[in-house]
């Protein structure tokens, strides 16, 4: 061995008695000095970064419960806040037509997984509703002069990340309260959402809500499932096929409102979409025809 390769080797000797590390050890302390030029965020001493990356950036896709019947599988993440409002349109069958607006509901995020969710809303004819963010109602037979205004308080918390068969979920609890018209009770409601990012982009996503009702003491259930397939077209545009139902269960007289509902949406900016849905009642409980057209963002 000539003097220029012990000299060589007795420097990595060296090198490695001093550092601590093996050769396989080496090739681990090289891969954290490129992951620490590559993250500025770490810390030299090999602690974690008080700087976290922080939640809802720009690059992050924008999801709003408004966007179908069924709501998304995200919360807001830490500080964001997601303004959701919109206008929805039934045309009954067998009652007035309804107007519903502004819809509003306000989404904060308290942690990563939790959100706290606060709304409001006026409604005006025969009743029912088709929002994904509200309470599930099938139609009722009110007069044009029924009108009807509510708050809506609650909290939605992510369950489980997509991994494998597994789906993303999330669970919705929420009240909305009555505070002023012919309506007195609160209405209870929990949906559990749940869902696929497919291979091609494609997103499929459903949600099973129950709620408890009450029409002049009779007190029943309402069960609402719902399944949507949201396609993108670009990065701007997405459109969604959905089917969703309602149905009430130990009423007087039991309903099944069940719909076919496409929508199209449109990013105007990382931080703000606005779309248009509409659908069609496909069994005789359901009404003849609905739109919804919306917005939402976030900041």
């Amino acid at each position: 061995m000539t003097f220029r390769l012990l000299r060589q080797e007795l420097t990595y000797r060296i090198l490695s008695a001093a550092l601590g590390i093996s050769s396989l050890g080496a090739n681990a302390f090289a891969q954290d000095l490129g992951d620490l030029f590559e993250d500025p965020s770490a810390n030299w001493l090999g602690e974690e970064s008080s700087r976290e990356a922080p939640e809802g950036e720009e690059g992050e896709p924008l999801e709003t419960d408004r966007d179908s019947f069924t709501p998304s599988t995200t919360v807001v993440g830490t500080g964001r806040t997601l303004f959701e409002s919109s206008y929805s349109f039934i045309q009954n069958r067998t009652a007035d037509n309804s107007h519903s607006f502004p819809e509003i509901l306000t989404r904060y995020g308290l942690t990563k997984n939790l959100e706290l969710r606060l709304g409001w809303n006026y409604e005006m004819g025969g009743g029912g509703s088709v929002s994904g963010s509200g309470d599930p109602g099938e139609e009722e037979l009110l007069t044009s002069s029924a009108r009807e205004t509510r708050i809506l308080y609650g909290l939605k918390a992510a369950l489980t990340e997509q991994e494998g068969w597994l789906p993303q979920s999330a669970v919705i609890v929420q009240a909305a309260t009555p505070t002023s018209g012919p309506a007195t009770a609160t209405q209870f409601t929990t949906n559990y959402v749940f869902g696929w990012q497919l291979p091609n982009d494609w997103k499929l996503d459903s949600s099973m809500r129950y709620g408890s009702s009450v029409e002049e003491g009779d007190h029943f259930n309402q069960w609402a499932p719902s399944v949507v397939l949201k396609i993108p077209l670009s990065e701007q545009i997405n459109v969604h096929g959905e089917y969703f139902g309602i149905f009430t269960q130990n009423r007087a007289t039991n309903q099944a409102a069940q719909y076919l509902s496409p929508g199209i949406h449109y990013l105007v900016s990382s931080n703000c979409e606005i779309g248009v849905r509409v659908g069609w009642g496909i069994t005789p409980s359901a009404a003849n025809f609905f739109s919804n057209v919306g917005l939402g963002w976030r900041f």
